[in-house]
């Protein structure tokens, strides 16, 4: 057996280990995979784009990310976190709560794949979160911003993972469907999507209050240090 390939395996870690481009980390451990398997370059190159091609998501994700990308090469963090700096009223925990909104709703709705890792947090929410940071604490220091984007992802992952739940058509609700039916038991999926409305509710609240705990801690550290 060839254990060649799963080299590429070792460049996804490498890659994020030095936080490297996620999309072009991926298409060159998979090129390292293909190349070291012995496919042919042509072959090579007709397998990731015919699995492109046949996959929704990673067409949606090849379109979007070069733009992004351009976009960023333009200043779109930059114009996004002065944006952010103009705008008085909105502090760090409305934002986050404000996005959480947003995120939760449209998952509920089935537009997951409108905001996303790639589409929002990284390109706009991050440096959005960041500028209302600094304007609680202008000498925000690395650990304080880490913890601020670690907020920005964590805030998308509860709006998608909780919000989705109650979508009817979700994966999930019809596979607990299915469960029960095999068992004897008929249960229409809109009930199981609104009992799963509280747990939505629940991780809104909470991570709400994670947000504003942060913002408080932020400025307790910069009113302490102003103390001294």
């Amino acid at each position: 057996m060839n254990y060649w390939p799963l080299l590429g395996v070792a460049v996804v870690v490498a890659g994020f280990v030095l936080r490297t481009n996620p999309a072009l980390v991926v298409v060159v451990a998979g090129v390292v995979s293909g190349l070291l398997a012995g496919l042919p370059v042509p072959d090579l190159l007709a397998l990731i784009g015919a699995k492109f091609v046949a996959s929704r998501n990673l067409l949606v994700l090849l379109l979007t990310l070069p733009t992004i990308g351009l976009l960023e090469r333009a200043g779109l963090r930059e114009h996004a976190a002065a944006f952010i700096a103009r705008m008085r009223t909105f502090t760090l925990a409305r934002l986050l709560i404000a996005y959480l909104a947003v995120r939760q709703i449209l998952s509920m709705l089935g537009l997951s794949g409108i905001a996303g890792h790639a589409q929002t947090v990284r390109p706009l929410l991050a440096p959005m979160a960041e500028a209302a940071a600094e304007k609680i604490d202008p000498a925000l220091g690395a650990e304080a911003r880490e913890r601020v984007k670690a907020l920005c992802a964590a805030t998308d992952n509860t709006g998608l993972f909780f919000g989705e739940d109650v979508f009817i058509a979700f994966g999930a609700v019809l596979l607990i469907q299915g469960f029960y039916a095999q068992n004897g038991i008929s249960l229409d999926p809109r009930s199981i999507s609104l009992w799963a409305l509280p747990t939505a509710i629940a991780a809104f609240v909470i991570q709400s209050l994670r947000a504003i705990r942060l913002q408080r801690a932020l400025r307790r550290k910069a009113e302490s240090r102003s103390a001294d």
